[in-house]
């Protein structure tokens, strides 16, 4: 399955790249993040690996990010793993006027195992997740002092 998704977020690019770069940030934006843990690399630097555990009902879901591009302030990309889930992300960020950036997320997910039904099943629901950790991150940075 595969989708872009666009979010403009009123804040110039620079600091956009500011809050998105940072992992203390990650928190304040992706609902349900338990723990962020360096595992190999330098976290955010290509071929980066970290451990990223999430809230989900009443257990845990464990993701590994590998970050496979890294050109800010205009491009990030990375892979994440959990079980069964396999997405591919791309992430472009594009200055849209002197206070305001132009966030496009590409994302492509491959499914196994019992994930291939819950894929199907639940669809809509993979858009609607992303897009709603976009708008998190929208509100947190435009939140943020300058």
């Amino acid at each position: 399955m595969e989708f872009s998704q666009e979010i403009i977020v009123n804040v110039p690019l620079a600091r956009f790249i500011e809050l998105f770069d940072a992992p203390e940030n990650l928190p304040k934006w992706q609902e349900g993040l338990l723990s962020f843990e360096p595992i190999s690399g330098t976290p955010g630097e290509p071929g980066a690996t970290s451990r990223l555990t999430y809230k989900q009902g009443k257990g845990t879901m464990e993701m590994i990010e590998t970050v496979t591009l890294r050109e800010l302030p205009h491009r990030f990309d990375g892979t994440y793993v959990a079980k069964d889930v396999h997405n591919v992300t791309r992430n472009e960020f594009h200055e849209a006027g002197p206070d305001a950036t132009r966030w496009v997320a590409r994302n492509e997910f491959q499914f196994s195992g019992f994930m291939k039904v819950i894929g199907l099943l639940m669809r809509p629901a993979f858009p609607k997740q992303c897009y709603k950790f976009m708008e998190s991150f929208k509100a947190f940075a435009e939140a943020q002092p300058a």
